[in-house]
């Protein structure tokens, strides 16, 4: 049997928006009438068409069923944390290590580590992700004790403070060490595959989490990553951990979807991704994106320098949100705060 996929598209925003809904031409987007769709996509393995809201009722009966279903999901307000995400929210990355893409040795003393924060907390950020091991491509992993020994003097130091702390981190065993501190997230880049014990630890803490798609590990994953169709995979991949974690006792609005850009993916894999990432709403989760410095700026722009990649992951964070994206991982977070206001503003 064909299974089908219901993806929002052809957005309208601010004003616009609110007139669109109230003529009843459009539907708002995760509860919030600013941001709103008249056009579904409709996608299978064989074929895709688009459609205009008006015209559901004239398709089949199982397919107008399946299609219901998912602007349920569509259409419903997302919770995160016990955060109202009908605005888009930043979480500012902090890299503890020595060989992060894109930061690797620039905050990892304690000292620098806190003056990243303070500034982070003083431009607004509600969610700092930490990390104490890089999982760029190639990067090998490291001994968990070495992993907790990068972080912990931060984390004890940080105990106190009035933000969300997000653990980007494969291993229970730092989780454990974490928690006694402080932890509010977990952020584990393997989807829960790297360490068995990972869901007890969540479910027995009710911390929320993120589900990243990865394929393969860091070491390997860039090595000819290939998909049939990356994206109808990254759904289905999706759909198994979420019945994984719901069966295990993880609440639903624990829990936030990523799909991995530059997780075993290539150009192409990355660019469909982000071009019809708001296929992944009908699941009825909250959606993070992290483009930040990645390396497909490098070869769309021919700048080799993770460093100086602001102006992509700037237009790869806005598009996101033009689709509904409502969390965005970024590394500049003053500089995409700056451009996600100006394009709200400008979209009144």
């Amino acid at each position: 049997m064909l299974k089908y996929y219901t993806r929002a598209c052809n957005f309208y925003y601010g004003k616009t928006s609110l007139e669109m809904v109230k003529k009843k031409l459009a539907f708002p987007l995760h509860g919030n009438r600013e941001v709103s769709f008249d056009t579904i996509e409709i996608l299978s393995r064989k074929k895709t068409r688009k459609i205009n809201i008006k015209k559901i009722n004239s398709l089949s009966n199982s397919l107008k069923k399946k299609i219901k279903k998912d602007l349920i999901n569509i259409r419903k307000k997302k919770v995160f944390c016990k955060i109202d995400l009908r605005e888009p929210l930043l979480v500012g990355i902090l890299n503890l290590t020595p060989d992060s893409f894109s930061d690797g040795g620039k905050y990892n003393n304690t000292k620098s580590a806190l003056n990243r924060i303070n500034l982070l907390l003083r431009a607004g950020c509600k969610i700092i992700d930490i990390g104490g091991e890089s999982t760029r491509p190639g990067s090998k992993g490291i001994d968990k004790n070495i992993e907790w020994k990068r972080i912990k003097n931060l984390i004890k130091r940080i105990k106190n403070y009035k933000f969300l702390l997000s653990l980007d981190s494969r291993k229970t065993f730092v989780m454990r060490k974490a928690i006694k501190y402080k932890l509010n997230i977990v952020n584990d880049v393997s989807g829960f595959s790297y360490d068995n014990q990972t869901i007890k630890f969540l479910k027995d803490t009710n911390l929320p989490l993120v589900i990243n798609h990865s394929k393969g590990d860091p070491e390997t994953m860039q090595k000819k990553p290939s998909y049939k169709n990356v994206l109808l995979e990254i759904y289905d991949f999706f759909v198994k951990k979420i019945l994984l974690l719901r069966n295990s006792g993880i609440k639903h609005n624990n829990i936030i979807l990523d799909p991995g850009i530059g997780f075993g993916k290539n150009l192409k894999h990355n660019i469909t991704i982000m071009n019809k990432i708001s296929i992944f709403h009908s699941l009825g989760f909250p959606v993070m994106l992290g483009s930040s410095r990645k390396r497909f700026i490098k070869y769309i722009s021919s700048k080799n320098d993770s460093k100086n990649r602001l102006g992509g992951t700037l237009a790869s964070s806005i598009h996101a949100v033009m689709n509904g994206v409502q969390m965005i991982r970024v590394h500049d977070f003053n500089e995409i705060t700056q451009g996600l206001k100006v394009f709200k503003f400008i979209n009144k």
